[in-house]
This record gives C-alpha cells, structure tokens and sequence, in this order.
C-alpha cells in the first residue's frame, strides 16, 4: 500500500471511531483533550462535535490554521510528555492522542510514557482514542466501528 493510502486509511479510522463515540462521550462528565494539535483538523472536528465542551490541545508550538486554534487558555505548548503531567486528574471525557510518528524507534519512547498519560488524565469510563496501541491496566480496548482494520487506530474506555 502506497503511503498516501495509508495516511488516508488512517485519518478515515480516526474520524470513524470519532463519530462512533460521540455518544458514549456524551455520558461522560469532563474535559476533552487533544494530543497533538498539528494543523488542528481533528481539534475543529472536536470542537463541531462537543460545543459545550471544553477542549484543551497540546503540541510542541502552534502550527494550527488560525480557524482551528484553540483560545490561550486551551492551547498547552511545549513536550507533551511534560506539560501533558500537570493534568493528571483532570478527569477528562475523551483523551485524543494522534502523536505517531511512523519512526519505530520514537513511537516506542512516546510508548513508555504515553499509556500512562492517558490513563490519568481520563475519568472513570472516559474514553481514549489513539494512534499508537495504549497497554495500560486501566485502560480495556473497545470494539472498533465496522470497517477498521485492527491495529490501524485504537480506541479504549477507562476502568
């Protein structure tokens, strides 16, 4: 499969499981958070789906088209791995993590720590949707939504 194919299957997963959850997200008190703001496709796709929420993103510096950056007080820049910790317990609804950088190698750094940040930054039942695999003990994998292939895009809820 050619690149661009798969950056298309993958992009068509994470906005499939995003829609699939909304509802389950809904029963969810909290917070949303983005990890990895980018150009803020996803962060925009968020905010049209959750208004009333509050979504905070994180990223290395703002890159975001100036419509899909979030306000000040939302936008937490600097190495996720650190700014990420001040919001252990923040008892999110729904933590996004598209970080992935298809580089083996630094895919299993940000593997040793990013498992352990989205745990704790969840609330009882909240959901996490990633594109790198989450082995954490408090976090149970959910079904994908018909037609994601596994192992494309991960999706879990909290214990």
């Amino acid at each position: 499969m050619s690149r661009l194919d798969s950056f298309i299957r993958r992009l068509s997963a994470q906005r499939d499981i995003l829609n699939a959850i909304i509802d389950l997200v809904e029963e969810v008190e909290g917070p949303v958070l983005e990890f990895g703001l980018g150009n803020g496709r996803t962060y925009d796709h968020l905010r049209e789906h959750f208004p009333d929420r509050r979504i905070i993103a994180f990223d290395w510096e703002i890159r975001s088209y100036s419509s899909s950056t979030p306000p000040a007080e939302n936008m937490v820049t600097g190495n996720i791995r650190d700014t990420g910790q001040a919001f252990l317990g923040i008892n999110a609804a729904l933590a996004h993590a598209d970080i992935g950088t298809g580089h083996d190698e630094i895919d299993a750094v940000t593997l040793t720590w990013l498992p352990q940040l989205m745990a704790g930054v969840l609330t009882h039942h909240g959901i996490a949707v990633s594109g790198l695999p989450l082995e954490h003990p408090e976090l149970l994998p959910l079904p994908l939504p018909g037609g994601i292939k596994e192992g494309r895009y991960f999706l879990y809820r909290r214990k």
